[in-house]
């Protein structure tokens, strides 16, 4: 997601859907984020089966205080797939058409029992493992978690992170097993 670069008219024209938002105020994304409003282009899906595709993703890992924008970039990695390959833009539709008109505006539970209902499609394990690869492959979702990246260029984990698992509670000494080199 590129949040500074102007958009020429004619690349804007040829643009299909858009999507856009304002990130929470006080959210880690909206630390490492130039500005607080987000918009991404899609080339291949409309506006409303963009929305639907962030809440197919968004239901499929749920993190409530994830901002959409983290989910933004999965419904634009999926659309950059479709615009360049017509059989992945007719199976994105085609899943999404199974979902129903209104999947974007359903309740969780609603959305989950739709996508329950076809999990074993190829839209379902496609778009599953779309989430899984891009979601979590973000500098958004790093922020959103405490990841702070990959370590061996900066020295190694042993002093920068390995013990940084704040989230985590304390575990008593005692209850925690035994100890390497005490028998």
């Amino acid at each position: 997601m590129d949040f500074d670069t102007p958009v020429a008219r004619r690349q804007f024209l040829k643009t299909t859907g858009l999507l856009t938002g304002v990130l929470a105020a006080g959210s880690p994304l909206a630390l490492i984020a130039p500005s607080r409003a987000w918009a991404v282009e899609l080339k291949a899906l409309t506006t409303t089966e963009g929305r639907t595709l962030l809440m197919v993703f968004r239901t499929i890992c749920p993190h409530d205080k994830l901002d959409d924008a983290a989910y933004a970039v999965v419904v634009q990695s999926a659309d950059a797939d479709a615009a360049a390959d017509p059989h992945a833009l007719a199976m994105l539709r085609a899943g999404l058409r199974r979902l129903g008109a209104h999947f974007a505006a359903a309740p969780e539970r609603e959305r989950v029992r739709r996508l329950k209902a076809i999990e074993s499609s190829a839209f379902f394990q496609t778009m599953r493992t779309k989430t899984l690869g891009t979601l979590y492959a973000t500098p958004m979702a790093y922020a959103y978690f405490g990841y702070q990246g990959e370590a061996f260029s900066k020295g190694g984990y042993l002093y920068r992170g390995f013990n940084d698992l704040h989230w985590l509670p304390d575990v008593p000494l005692e209850d925690s097993g035994p100890v390497p080199g005490q028998a």
